[in-house]
């Protein structure tokens, strides 16, 4: 399976980004309100610059204190983004999400943001995908 089928389940209004100047307290906000747990960083909506997770805001508080809130999204944001593409394979994706313990990953085409893909979507597609391979064999015993 491709990362490019899992998007398909998904809208590219699913993807949530925020510029790097908005204060931590506006994106924790954001976070909140659409019930999710990134926001990519971008000046323009299309260049990821970084991405920004409710557990990196969690652990600013914790080290910090409350007062990072109003500190600059750029200064809390994974600079160093590990990205994927549409013909990914989901496994190699799901490998590298589990081995660098984060749940969410962009997806860049030619430099340019189409998507974010998350440890829940690969999850639930590998499941379906399991499950699809299940009724096929069970047919195919059961002679259907």
């Amino acid at each position: 399976m491709l990362v490019s089928q899992i998007l398909k389940t998904k809208a590219l209004s699913d993807v949530v980004t925020v510029k790097p100047g908005l204060s931590v307290a506006e994106a924790a906000k954001i976070l909140s309100e659409k019930r999710i747990g990134t926001v990519v960083v971008s000046k323009d909506g299309t260049n990821a610059e970084g991405i920004l997770s409710e557990r990196d805001i969690v652990r600013e508080i914790g080290a910090r204190g409350a007062g990072c809130l109003v500190n600059p999204v750029s200064s809390l944001m994974t600079t160093k983004l590990v990205t994927c593409g549409s013909n990914d394979a989901a496994d190699a994706v799901l490998q590298q999400m589990t081995d660098g313990r984060f749940r969410h990953m962009p997806v860049l085409e030619g430099g340019r943001l189409v998507g974010v893909i998350s440890l829940g979507d690969v999850v639930k597609a590998k499941l379906m995908e399991l499950s699809m391979e299940k009724n096929a064999l069970e047919g195919m015993i059961m002679g259907h």
